[in-house]
């Protein structure tokens, strides 16, 4: 054998005997768990995706089946709020702003609820030379009632000492308080409201709509269970530093086949104002009238006429 030959064959000897120490070291193709330095590693599992609940749908507005028009009332501004799907039945420049009264109190107890308990404490404090002109609970600084009481007080005598009462339990301030109510209104997407204080005195820059009111008055009875506890009693027993009870000032209630809220307000500059609203058949309807005449007069033929005319 030449020497050409020779390192030939040496080479190939080497490439062999590499070949089978190779073959050793790694897995078979066969022996699937067998780790691999060239393989990928072990995927994770992934946990399936829970599906998602489907959104409550909206129900649908109930559908106009009769010929009647909405009726004539006495009443600068008015807005009929379907209470299923809230959408607006019937509107007469609901949108325009104007002075509330004590129809304001409507978004005071919204935003006690919202950030108060019922049964929490409350001391009493506010400045009676706020008080000028008022409706009153006729509670002193310095006893002690609950959020509940105060927000009787406040919602069937119209009590504007629990108004500020309140304002400054919940809000640490009146001024607080009253910037509360306005981030309400925004989160509720309205856009026809403003408040100065929590009320509803005439004050510049203080100002709702039909529209706005029957929005919130239908959001805090389904948000709520007492805000339609409240707005719906005709008395209540004060049980605090004294007990006394308040009697509802709103006399649809009682007056109304099926009424079950909500407020009415009266000052020199909004006139007589009033949300209201009843239940028939399981359907709720609210109406606001702004600068209405009579509160029972020009609200009654609005709820029959949407009782005779809409079918849900």
């Amino acid at each position: 054998m030449n020497r050409h030959a020779f390192l030939v064959s040496l080479v190939a000897a080497f490439a062999q005997v590499a070949l089978v120490a190779c073959e050793k070291t790694l897995p078979s193709s066969s022996d699937a768990s067998a780790p691999s330095a060239f393989s990928a590693p072990p995927a994770t599992p992934i946990p399936p995706t829970a599906t998602p609940p489907p959104p409550t749908p909206t129900p649908a507005p109930p559908r106009k089946t009769g010929a009647a028009n909405a009726p004539t009332v006495s009443g600068a501004s008015v807005a009929v709020l379907d209470g299923d799907s809230g959408a607006l039945l019937y509107g007469l420049d609901p949108h325009r702003r104007m002075a509330p009264a004590s129809v304001t109190k409507i978004f005071t107890a919204i935003v006690a609820l919202k950030n108060g308990n019922p049964q929490q404490e409350v001391t009493v404090q506010f400045d009676p030379a706020q008080l000028t002109d008022s409706t009153l609970m006729g509670i002193q600084p310095g006893e002690t009632y609950t959020l509940e009481d105060l927000l009787y007080g406040l919602m069937l005598p119209s009590g504007n000492d629990a108004a500020l009462a309140i304002a400054n339990a919940i809000g640490g301030s009146v001024d607080h308080f009253v910037e509360m109510m306005n981030d309400e209104v925004a989160d509720l997407g309205l856009h026809d409201s403003h408040f100065v204080n929590p009320h509803g005195l005439d004050a510049p820059d203080h100002y709702s709509s039909a529209y706005d009111l029957t929005v919130a008055s239908r959001y805090g009875m389904q948000q709520y269970p007492e805000f339609r506890k409240v707005v719906a009693a005709q008395t209540w027993e004060v049980q605090g530093t004294r007990s006394f009870t308040v009697e509802n000032l709103n006399h649809f209630l009682g007056n109304y086949p099926g009424a079950d809220g909500v407020k009415i307000g009266f000052t020199d500059n909004a006139k007589r104002t009033i949300v209201a609203s009843a239940t028939h058949n399981g359907h709720q309807v609210f109406v606001a009238v702004m600068m209405v005449g009579d509160w029972v007069l020009n609200t009654a033929p609005l709820f029959d006429w949407v009782y005779q005319n809409f079918t849900w």
